[in-house]
């Protein structure tokens, strides 16, 4: 069944990012460096999602900020997205199939990008070797395709 309404989000999103606070290599970045509470967090996320989705929800916060403060504390880097990209999908796909499953596992890959390359500028770097790292740049050739 599809992504069909913001109840689904919202499951969504909490298996989303249960698995990203456990996860060792991103997970320190939501528990130590921004001490992220998901109760607190999750109606501003699922608000992003449904407008990214549906267009329906009324986000106006800046999705870049926080993920700027992140990079100063410490550096994300494609290894990181990479990460993000890879429990993204996993997630989507554990719960969800059709078009706006589809689209939101696209619109991640290309929100991954765009803050890769914010933070690091147009030559930052796509690709890494870390342990189940799903490689940028194969994101980026999938999406010229």
């Amino acid at each position: 069944m599809d992504i069909a309404t913001r109840a689904d989000l919202d499951v969504l999103l909490r298996r989303f990012y249960t698995a990203a606070f456990a996860d060792p290599l991103i997970g320190p970045f939501f528990t130590e460096i921004a001490g992220t509470d998901l109760d607190v967090h999750l109606p501003r996320i699922t608000d992003f999602w449904e407008r990214a989705l549906w267009r329906t929800a009324d986000y106006r916060s800046n999705a870049f900020a926080p993920h700027a403060a992140l990079h100063t504390a410490r550096p994300l880097t494609a290894e990181h997205f990479g990460r993000w990209v890879q429990l993204w999908h996993a997630t989507v796909d554990g719960l969800h199939r059709g078009p706006d499953a589809d689209r939101a596992k696209a619109q991640g890959e290309r929100i991954a990008l765009a803050m890769l390359r914010r933070l690091g500028g147009k030559d930052a770097p796509t690709a890494g070797d870390g342990p189940g790292f799903v490689p940028l740049a194969a994101v980026e050739l999938r999406m010229a395709a």
